[in-house]
């Protein structure tokens, strides 16, 4: 299984509407992206992406994908 791991700015919940947040009309624009072959890999990764300064704040965040059967 591969997964996809992408850190991504936060967007403002108005632009969809009120609750709603569309990532197939007007996805998150995307800083980072990686891959990784298993789930532990891809955790692994993503938590590294977390550290990130812009991501604790809130900012940003980081998205762990699961491509595939």
């Amino acid at each position: 299984m591969r997964y996809l791991i992408v850190r991504t700015e936060v967007r403002e919940q108005d632009l969809d509407g009120p609750g709603m947040r569309d990532e197939r009309r007007r996805p998150e624009h995307r800083r980072q992206v990686a891959s990784a072959h298993d789930r532990e890999s891809a955790m692994h990764m993503a938590r590294a992406l977390a550290a990130c300064g812009a991501v604790r704040s809130g900012r940003q965040r980081v998205k762990v994908i699961r491509l595939g059967v």
